[in-house]
């Protein structure tokens, strides 16, 4: 799933560092769901049940450049 990796990465570069410390244990948490879910969650529209979750998810959907 290249374009997964991509996305997830593109958060690395450019916002992980900075992010305070309560969403970078999210984001951990997030690479904890298998690939299917993560599929999901940022190309199928589907939103996690983990209201913590679901905010980065929105968060990363909405800073890439190929949002849906």
């Amino acid at each position: 799933m290249r374009e997964l990796d991509l996305l997830l990465q593109r958060y690395l570069d450019h916002t992980y560092e900075h992010a305070p410390e309560t969403e970078k244990s999210t984001f951990i948490r997030l690479l904890d769901e298998p690939d299917e879910r993560l599929w999901r969650y940022f190309y199928a529209d589907c939103t996690p049940v983990d209201s913590s979750l679901a905010e980065l998810v929105l968060k990363i959907r909405s800073a890439s450049p190929s949002s849906p």
